[in-house]
C-alpha cells in the first residue's frame, strides 16, 4: 500500500515538472512595436517674445489760454486737420491795442530822453545818476511794449504743430482765465505703441531694434524701439517700452490695440508640428525620440510658436522624432524604428 502511494506521488511530480517545462518553452516575449521616425535637424532661428500694446499719438498737446478773456471766434471744428501756425481760436482783445499804442508812444518819449541824457552826460553837463535814470526808464518802456505785444499775440491761439483738432473745451462766448484748456491737438503721422516687457527679457532688447507690429485689422507694420524704462512697475514687475510706428496718411488711429513681436537673439532649435507632441505618465508635454532602438521622452523647451509649428530648443544637432505610433510606446520601450 505504501509503495502504491509513493508511485502516485512520483508520477504526479513527474507530470508537474513536464508541464512546467512545456509551459516555459511555449512563453514568447511580446513582439517589438514598430514606430515611424523622422530626423529633424536643428536650425539657427530667432528667439522672440509676443507683447500686447496700445497705440498713442507721438505728439499731442492741450492748448490753454495764456490770457483771460471771452472767446469770440472758433476758426476750426473738432476733427479738422490744421497746419502749423494755423489760427484755431481768438480771444476778445479788449483794450489791448490801446495799451500797446500807449506803450509805444511812451517808448518814443523815453528814447528821446535817453538820447538827450547821453548827449549831456558826454558834454559833462549831466551827472551819471541822471543818465542812469534815463537808461532805466528806456528799458522799462521797452518791456511794457513787449508785454503789450505778447498780450495781444496771446489773444490768438494757433496750432503749435500740424495735426488734428481732437477736442474743444470752449464755445463762442465762454470766458476763460489764464491756464484754462481750450482745445487738444494730436499729430498721427507717427504713433507710439506702449507695451510692457517682463524682467526676464528686459536685458535682451535694445534701443533701435526693429519690432513687428500687428494691428487688429490684420495689417503688419515695422516699428522701432525708442524707449526702455529703467525702473519697473512695482505692481507688475514689468518695464514699460515704446515703439515708434510710421503712420502715413494717418490710417491708424490712436488708442487701438496691437500685437508686438520682438526678436531677442538666435538659438539652435528644431521646428515640429504640434501633432508630434506627446504626454508622459506625469502629464508633462514633450516629444518621443528613438535613441539606439529605445524610446526616450524629452520634455519640450519652447523657443517660439508659429502658425504652422513650434520651435524647440535643447534637442541637439538633430533628433529622430517618432511621428507615427508615439501613442503606443512609453519612455524606455525597445522599438523597431522605421524612417519616413
Amino acid at each position: 500500500m505504501s509503495l502504491f502511494i509513493l508511485l502516485c506521488v512520483w508520477i504526479g511530480v513527474g507530470n508537474t515538472s513536464d508541464d512546467a517545462v512545456l509551459e516555459s518553452s511555449t512563453v514568447q516575449p511580446p513582439p517589438l512595436v514598430k514606430v515611424f521616425i523622422t530626423r529633424f535637424t536643428a536650425q539657427s532661428t530667432y528667439k522672440e517674445i509676443e507683447l500686447y500694446g496700445r497705440s498713442e499719438a507721438q505728439k499731442k498737446a492741450t492748448l490753454s489760454a495764456e490770457i483771460a478773456g471771452k472767446i469770440n471766434q472758433l476758426y476750426v471744428k473738432k476733427g479738422d486737420w490744421v497746419e502749423l501756425g494755423e489760427l484755431i481760436v481768438s480771444i476778445d482783445k479788449g483794450d489791448l491795442k490801446s495799451q500797446l499804442n500807449t506803450a509805444k508812444a511812451l517808448l518814443k518819449v523815453k528814447e528821446k530822453e535817453y538820447r538827450a541824457a547821453r548827449a549831456l552826460q558826454k558834454k559833462g553837463l549831466s551827472g551819471e545818476i541822471a543818465f542812469a535814470n534815463a537808461q532805466a526808464q528806456l528799458i522799462e518802456a521797452n518791456f511794457q511794449v513787449s508785454k503789450a505785444e505778447l498780450a495781444l499775440k496771446n489773444t490768438e491761439v494757433k496750432a503749435p504743430f500740424s495735426g488734428f483738432v481732437n477736442d474743444f473745451s470752449v464755445e463762442i462766448g465762454d470766458f476763460v482765465a489764464r491756464g484754462d484748456p481750450i482745445a487738444s491737438l494730436v499729430d498721427l503721422s507717427k504713433l507710439v505703441i506702449m507695451a510692457d516687457v517682463n524682467e526676464k527679457n528686459i536685458h535682451e532688447i535694445e534701443l533701435g531694434q526693429v519690432a513687428l507690429v500687428r494691428l487688429l485689422d490684420g495689417s503688419e507694420k515695422q516699428g522701432t524701439l525708442i524707449y526702455i524704462a529703467r525702473t519697473s512697475n512695482p505692481s507688475t514687475n514689468t518695464f514699460p517700452i515704446e515703439i515708434e510706428l510710421p503712420n502715413p496718411n494717418h490710417l491708424v488711429s490712436a488708442g487701438v490695440s496691437a500685437e508686438i513681436n520682438l526678436r531677442l537673439g538666435r538659438e539652435m532649435a528644431i521646428k515640429v508640428t504640434p501633432s508630434v507632441l506627446a504626454l508622459n505618465e506625469a502629464g508633462d508635454i514633450g516629444i518621443k525620440v528613438v535613441e539606439s532602438d529605445y524610446v526616450k521622452f524629452v520634455p519640450i523647451r519652447l523657443l517660439k510658436a508659429e502658425s504652422d509649428g513650434v520651435w524647440l530648443m535643447g534637442m541637439g544637432a538633430y533628433a529622430d522624432i517618432i511621428t507615427r505610433g508615439q501613442g503606443f510606446v512609453r519612455d524606455g520601450d525597445q522599438v523597431i524604428a522605421i524612417s519616413e
